[in-house]
Formats: structure tokens, sequence, C-alpha cells
């Protein structure tokens, strides 16, 4: 009787390159593209209205260092981004191991609180500015209450920038509340268990299991949470509008006033590529230093 020839297996690999044009096309039209035109365009004036920019050389750059408002408008995107960072980090780290469990009402109440991610930026930035209103808004009712006996948060430099803070918060800490919840859940039971029967307290457990586990997880919402406010822009632009003054004037606020209200687009474009590349520059410094750029599972071994 005549064998069966087995049939070759079918050959397995990576997708062909063609797969990967249509990402490609996309991020150079739409990423790479516009970097590109900006940074040209540093490096001329024009009021983005009239006839074609004209080359101005490296005056918008000098004019980058040099300016006092550009300096003001970096310290406070620092103090805005470490603020944001203090804030966020251990708030949603801590919500996100306790939405990982498996205690009453969780689902409910995460549903509640994963609220803010379903609407726009906009809107909760217009919703806050009602509240925040000295005249109408919830603030004129409890500001007493806070030590704002007039209700004005928004009028002073300091509770105008604390507002900014706290409303990047409150919208941005659900998403990274998920990142920790979706971290927290690959982490094996076993290592509980063992650590239980060690007699291990919950609080030991969160510092010698959990944490190290999360390891990868926070320095990926650490670089999101950094980019993010590097580049946050639509809260600040509806709620305080820079002001008072320019106390919370940060970069790409300024980057906006400077190219669509003052028309000089050169500048605005200097300031621009100067977000880009100190954003990236940051971003794979923190992946360079933290070790995360050799993707260690934190399960190897197992």
């Amino acid at each position: 009787m005549k064998q069966a020839v087995p049939t070759a297996s079918p050959r397995v690999g990576r997708p062909g390159i063609a797969w990967a044009v249509p990402g490609v096309l996309f991020f150079v039209l739409f990423a790479v593209g516009p970097m590109v035109l900006v940074g040209y365009l540093s490096f001329t004036s024009w009021d983005g209205l009239g006839d074609f920019p004209s080359v101005s050389g490296t005056g918008n750059w000098e004019r980058l260092f040099e300016d006092p408002t550009m300096r003001q408008a970096i310290w406070l995107s620092v103090l805005l981004t470490g603020v944001s960072w203090l804030i966020q980090t251990p708030v949603a780290l801590l919500l996100g191991v306790w939405s990982a469990g498996r205690q009453r009402n969780r689902a409910v109440l995460s549903a509640i609180f994963f609220l803010p991610l379903l609407a726009s930026s906009v809107a909760l930035a217009l919703l806050w500015k009602s509240l925040l209103d000295p005249n109408f808004g919830l603030i004129a009712e409890i500001g007493p209450w806070l030590g704002i006996e007039d209700g004005n948060l928004l009028g002073t430099g300091d509770g105008a920038f604390a507002a900014v803070a706290f409303v990047a918060a409150w919208q941005f800490i659900p998403f990274h509340t998920l990142l920790y919840q979706g971290g927290a859940r690959q982490i094996p039971k076993s290592f509980y268990e063992a650590a239980s029967i060690d007699g291990a307290s919950t609080v030991r457990q969160f510092f010698s299991i959990t944490l190290p586990q999360l390891r990868n997880t926070i320095v990926t919402s650490s670089v999101l949470m950094v980019v993010g406010a590097l580049t946050f822009f639509d809260t600040v632009l509806i709620l305080t509008e820079g002001g008072p003054g320019t106390d919370t004037t940060i970069v790409p606020y300024l980057m906006y006033e400077t190219g669509f209200q003052a028309y000089d687009m050169g500048y605005a474009s200097a300031i621009a590529t100067t977000l880009v590349i100190v954003a990236t520059a940051i971003s794979l410094l923190m992946v360079r230093a933290t070790g995360f750029s050799k993707m260690r599972s934190t399960r190897e071994g197992m």
C-alpha cells in the first residue's frame, strides 16, 4: 500500500513589506511631512495669509532664546508636567490596582469613574469653566469654605494654574487607571498566595509584588503623561486663555497665540519645533534611563 506523502506546511513568518506600506504612507503624510514643513517655516517670515513665506534665516530661533515669555512658558510647562505626574501617578496606580480586584460593586464604580474618558476635552473644559464662574458657578457657593471669599479662583495666577492642573488630572486619571488595571490583572495570583502563606500583609504585598510587577506599566504611563502635559492646550484655551496675564501661558498655548492671534507663523513654527524636539528627547531619555527599551517581561522565568 502506497503511503501518503505529507504535504509541506505552509510557510509561517513575518508579513511582507507591502502590508506596512499604508501605515508608512499615512505616517509620512500626516506626521513626518507636517513636521518637516514646520521646521522649514521656522526659518521664514510669514503671516499665514499673504504670499509665500520669505526666508529669514535664524532670526526666529535667536528670538526664541531671548524671549522672556518663552522662558516663562517653558517653566510653566515643566511645572505642569511635574504636578500632573505627581497627582495622576499615585492616584491612577492605586485606583488601577483596586479596580483589578473582585470587590463588591467594583464594576459599577469603575464604570462611573471612567465617564470623563467618554467626553471631549473641549466639552469638559466648558463644563469646568461654568462650575468655576465666580458669578453663578459652583465656586461662588463653596468658595468661602475653601478660603476664596469672592469665588474668583481663575482670577489669580496660582488659582488658575491649580484649576488647570486639577482639570487635567480629573480628565486623564481614568485613562492611566485603565493602564494600571490591565497591568495588575496580569500579575499571577500565585505570587500573592505565596506571600500570604509567608505572612506578608496587604501593604507589604503591594510594595514587594505589585509595584515591581507594574514597573513597565509605570514607565509607559509616565511617558504618555509627560508628552500629554507638554502638549496640553485645549483646556487652557477655554478655561483660562493663558491668563490671568500670562500665568497659565504654557508652550502650546504660546504657539497658538503667536501663530493664530499674532499671525507670526515663522516664530510659532520655531516654538512648535522646539516642543517636538523637547517632548521626543524627554520620552527617549525616560525610556533609556528606566531600561524600558529592553522590553523584558516581569514574568520571565515562570
